[in-house]
């Protein structure tokens, strides 16, 4: 991994890390059509932190209060609705991070399986399945924003739309292609709530999930000038692009990023025949 790369891949997840359009796609695509090999679980890991900074520093004032009103609702009994939301997430990370580690597994096993039965390098045949999980997610996402009603807003988020919409991150999580931001924004659109409001909640939720993820990895870290410039450029395009998706949700639909996934997944599927 050089500089150059490293730049170009930093920009790449926060494109698409915080976008409902699948940073694992991406992180897996652009170095297949360069040739530029794996990017190996360090650098991967880099990339992750980059955008949790930038979710953990533009809500920051968001998550002091959260903890601050968690901690009051338990010592204290201090009812509020950002101590509701804290306990709401601690209480939803669970159940998720346990799904994540199975279905990883899961995952694992069906490609490597599926590498053996039709004879095809493993690598192929995950570019196959991010492609339809790329079309099949656009597709679910454009009905279903297009569809759900607004009505429900951050504020009044349940506990059962909050364990929906965190377990479903670990579909993400083990099948690269689904997008955790794209997975979330559906169920909690499909579970009529309001597009920022969604939009947030599911960018608050991953943090937990993404921090223990890369301590978890902690073991593969190199530190070396890549490491840090992925880090760099992935925390300030993940910045800019939460500002903008906050921004645009306010009036605009998914529909599209539907619309790119859709395509993105065909020209995925195109470019796999063409190299068999």
């Amino acid at each position: 991994m050089n500089i150059f790369q490293a730049i170009i891949l930093g920009a790449v997840q926060g494109l698409t890390e915080l976008l409902p359009i699948s940073s694992s796609a991406h992180l897996n695509l652009f170095p297949w059509i360069f040739g530029w090999g794996e990017i190996g679980a360090s650098f991967d890991v880099a990339l992750h932190i980059g955008t949790l900074f930038a979710i953990v520093i533009f809500f920051f004032k968001d998550w002091i209060k959260l903890i601050e009103c968690g901690y009051k609702q338990v010592i204290k009994k201090e009812k509020s609705t950002e101590g509701k939301i804290f306990w709401y997430i601690v209480i939803s990370t669970i159940p998720t991070g346990i799904l994540c580690l199975i279905l990883d597994k899961i995952s694992e096993k069906i490609i490597e399986k599926l590498a053996m039965s039709f004879n095809i390098e493993e690598k192929m045949i995950e570019m196959f399945l991010i492609a339809f999980a790329l079309i099949i997610m656009g597709i679910i996402l454009y009905i279903v924003d297009k569809k759900a009603k607004s009505k429900v807003e951050y504020k009044d988020i349940t506990l059962k739309q909050s364990l929906w919409i965190a377990m479903s991150q670990a579909i993400a999580a083990a099948f690269p292609g689904v997008s955790r931001s794209g997975i979330t924004m559906t169920v909690g659109r499909g579970m009529k709530l309001k597009r920022e409001s969604v939009a947030k909640y599911s960018f608050l939720l991953s943090t937990p999930i993404v921090a223990a993820a890369a301590l978890y990895d902690l073991k593969h870290f190199a530190f070396n000038v890549p490491f840090f410039i992925g880090i760099l450029v992935s925390f300030i395009v993940g910045v800019i692009v939460i500002k903008f998706l906050l921004e645009y949700l306010k009036k605009g639909s998914f529909k599209v990023f539907a619309i790119y996934r859709v395509i993105l997944g065909l020209f995925i599927i195109g470019l796999c025949f063409m190299r068999l």
